[in-house]
């Protein structure tokens, strides 16, 4: 358990703006690749070669298999006590790169890889006992002395997914959708409150994974249009220990852009 404090008076880039940053960024990137799609000519499969009118090979075609998801969603935790709720936009962010296997030359495949996905939940006039090193109880309780409350997650996730593509051949165009689940390792949880103390801006860190379940298995889904899909998971594993008091699973929704 930590406790860390500090004063400041200049403004800094919050979280969420380095969020929409790299949405942006990726958006941009992805909204070229299915114009690079549509310049191949070729009809194959991923690893064909296009051949000239003498039937001379030329350059190799690859097309896109969604290697790369990035996931931008609201999170909720269900199973909370009565009278206690988050509040304003709970951020779920994910980013995976998965590698695709076809089954042969049909619609379907499975992908298999390597993600991250941090959370940060919100609440009103509450906060969360994390740093109390004596109980093993947690409790929510009642405190205004924050503007701000968050608890954050970070886990490191192996997720994979069975897909199916409109467009077998290329995932930046058409239909498609996927199942899914991740299995994840917890990384990081900590509380994190904003104050006013004697009219500076003051922040208070508590970091402790004890509380916490070390794992977790989520369902996932997604289904889409091309680079663009909404996405949903649910964690099967409870986000707390058992007999810690709270028994809480969460889902989130959002938007998903896929691509390379």
């Amino acid at each position: 358990m930590l406790l860390f404090s500090c004063k400041f008076r200049k403004i800094r880039v919050t979280s969420v703006s380095y969020l929409f940053l790299w949405l942006i960024v990726a958006a941009s990137l992805l909204g070229f690749l299915p114009i690079s799609a549509q310049a191949q000519q070729s009809e194959g499969y991923a690893g064909s070669v296009r051949t000239n009118h003498e039937g001379i090979s030329q350059i190799p075609v690859s097309y896109s298999r969604d290697f790369l998801l990035l996931q931008l969603g609201h999170d909720v935790w269900s199973g909370l006590p009565t009278g206690i709720s988050t509040r304003g936009w709970n951020r779920d962010f994910n980013i995976a790169l998965l590698y695709d296997f076809p089954f042969q030359q049909s619609h379907f495949s499975f992908a298999l890889g390597l993600g991250v996905s941090t959370s940060n939940v919100f609440f009103k006039n509450y906060t969360l006992n994390i740093a109390d090193s004596v109980s093993s109880q947690l409790n929510f309780t009642s405190d205004s002395k924050y503007s701000k409350y968050k608890i954050a997650t970070t886990y490191l996730e192996i997720p994979l997914e069975f897909r199916f593509r409109q467009v077998a051949q290329n995932a930046n165009k058409g239909f498609k959708v996927a199942l899914g689940a991740k299995l994840g390792l917890n990384t990081d949880a900590h509380a994190k409150g904003k104050r006013v103390v004697a009219g500076f801006p003051e922040v208070e860190k508590f970091k402790t994974r004890r509380f916490f379940n070390p794992y977790r298995v989520a369902a996932t889904a997604r289904i889409g249009w091309g680079n663009f899909n909404l996405y949903g998971s649910y964690s099967l594993t409870p986000l707390f220990r058992q007999n810690t008091g709270l028994d809480v699973h969460t889902y989130s929704i959002g938007i998903c852009l896929s691509g390379l």
